[in-house]
């Protein structure tokens, strides 16, 4: 991608998920002005304008992210995968970003075959639509620019921080993990250990859970174990409410001062390594 996007060019008439998403992460990287109207040549020429899910081009050189182009036995591919893979964040986006692929089977195999691809309803694509959406969408749809300075533009540029933000840190907490990490075998149940540490994450399990995926162990591991931040000891938490865990199961022990009645998770005194391994022992069932 061209370092510096001084306007933005975007189909006219109705918005979907894929091209406004796009759009939003260069609002926020460059602050360029959007323009909702068919390109012209010299627009699909110049790497200083964005050009985006229109213009029957793919060009990251040249800043042109359109995907109807390609041959219909094409994977589910939307302008937002486009511009992901060109700032190199499509593959994590794709693991982390759970709405990427319906979005992606969304706009290029529509409602129907996206329901069946996911396995549920028609009715289901629908009833997960918010009312944000339809705001954002149905607004941006009806305007003919959106300018740096307008509370649409600046929505739009929240949006694109923040999505971008959240990559940047899930990378860093997988890091984090990945440098501190401890791999339990207790009995018949894998687990994942972060010490506690001085420079913690701010948002522990969501670490250990990141690294999990990152490293392709959501088959393996049943428990995860983190710093409790609202104490000194830790919490114990069962991996993708894996079946075999029960966490009410010691919730009598005395170091175990709460313990989800539902038995997803405990919260205990203990930091010692081999008092946690019995805690998880207690709650296999």
């Amino acid at each position: 991608m061209s370092p510096s996007v001084n306007r933005i060019v975007t189909h006219p008439g109705g918005s979907h998920k894929d091209e406004v998403l796009a759009i939003c992460i260069l609002a926020a990287r460059h602050g360029a002005p959007i323009e909702r109207r068919d390109p012209t040549p010299e627009d699909l020429l110049d790497p200083h304008v964005a050009v985006v899910d229109v213009g029957g081009s793919h060009d990251p050189a040249l800043n042109n992210f359109d995907h109807h182009h390609f041959p219909r036995e094409h994977p589910p591919t939307c302008s937002l995968s486009l511009l992901l893979d060109a700032m190199g964040l499509y593959e994590h986006a794709k693991m982390f970003c759970d709405w990427l692929e319906p979005a992606e089977w969304f706009d290029s195999r529509g409602p129907t075959k996206t329901a069946r691809h996911l396995g549920v309803p028609r009715r289901a694509i629908s009833q997960l639509h918010s009312p944000i959406d339809h705001t954002l969408l149905g607004r941006f749809a009806a305007s003919s620019t959106v300018q740096p300075g307008q509370p649409l533009y600046a929505f739009m540029q929240f949006v694109g921080e923040d999505l971008l933000e959240y990559l940047r840190v899930v990378q860093e907490r997988i890091d984090h993990v990945t440098e501190r990490h401890e791999r339990w075998s207790v009995g018949e149940a894998q687990a994942i250990f972060l010490p506690r540490g001085p420079d913690e994450t701010d948002s522990p399990s969501n670490a250990v859970g990141a690294f999990i995926r990152a490293q392709g162990l959501e088959a393996t591991v049943a428990a995860i174990v983190y710093p409790d931040r609202r104490g000194e000891g830790y919490g114990i938490a069962r991996y993708e409410d894996h079946p075999r865990l029960d966490f009410s199961r010691v919730e009598g022990e005395p170091d175990v001062h709460f313990a989800h009645k539902s038995g997803f998770m405990c919260k205990t005194t203990a930091t010692d390594p081999e008092r946690l391994k019995q805690l998880i022992a207690g709650a296999w069932t």
